[in-house]
């Protein structure tokens, strides 16, 4: 039995037919299923339409609190709503939840060093209910994941999606007693990792530890992609049977580019 772990984000959510292909794909995957979603392109529309600027550094957002108030409507409200009743049209029974329903993800506030990310949490292995989502996926309910979680003390927290996808991915691989792989997929609109971002058929169909480690120096990946490489990469190092990123409509083959050690 498989485990599949799928994040979507990009402009796959924030595109009608784009989001539509996307959990068709999903749908396909044998197997249990997890999904989990940002939607920070949306976010951002929504925060500029209400004149406020997004503040992002190297990839990640600076969440004061009227841009946590924009994050917990859009992504626990709108986009994960809409995802559920999608994925329903496709006879998947589906549950939206955010990381405070049923202590699904619990975080801790992010310390401030020489930056302060605000209202965002981190989270680690034990952050994860594998409990509950195991209870959820021997019931054939797939759990859709936003990325709000919870300190436990009565704050929502602002938390990476694909860091959430990657502790989701080891807490259930260092959990399982039975024989079970679990394969985590980060989706997005593009083929896979980019050897030059001006051309979207020069992908990777693989990519080491030491050529993103060489890439990141070179800069010739930045911003978003550099979080979820760290994310990737770590949890195929701790557990995680395949991790793979590309297009979501390539879930069921091996055409996205695979990570290896």
């Amino acid at each position: 039995m498989k485990i599949h772990i799928v994040k979507i984000g990009g402009h796959l959510i924030n595109d009608h037919r784009y989001l539509h292909d996307s959990l068709e794909a999903f749908c396909k995957l044998q197997g249990y299923k997890i999904l989990i979603h940002g939607g920070g392109i949306k976010a951002d529309l929504i925060s500029k339409k209400m004149g406020i600027s997004p503040k992002m550094i190297q990839g990640r957002r600076i969440t004061d609190q009227e841009t946590l108030d924009i994050v917990v409507m859009t992504y626990a409200g709108i986009i994960n709503k809409s995802i559920v009743a999608i994925l329903q049209s496709y006879h998947c029974n589906a549950l939206g939840l955010c990381g405070a329903d049923g202590n699904c993800i619990r975080s801790y506030l992010r310390k401030i060093t020489n930056i302060n990310y605000g209202h965002v949490g981190d989270i680690d292995v034990k952050s994860i209910n594998t409990h509950l989502i195991k209870f959820l996926l021997k019931n054939n309910i797939i759990p859709v994941l936003c990325s709000i979680t919870h300190n436990g003390n009565g704050n929502l927290l602002n938390t990476n999606a694909d860091t959430i996808a990657a502790y989701i991915a080891m807490s259930l691989a260092q959990n399982q007693k039975e024989s079970c792989e679990v394969e985590l997929h980060f989706c997005f609109e593009k083929k896979g990792v980019l050897r030059n971002m001006q051309d979207s058929e020069s992908y990777f169909r693989k990519i080491n530890f030491h050529l993103f480690q060489k890439m990141k120096k070179n800069h010739s990946i930045t911003n978003g992609m550099i979080p979820k490489l760290e994310n990737a990469f770590f949890a195929l190092k701790n557990g995680v049977y395949k991790v793979s990123i590309g297009l979501p409509i390539h879930l069921n083959d091996d055409v996205n580019t695979r990570l290896c050690l």
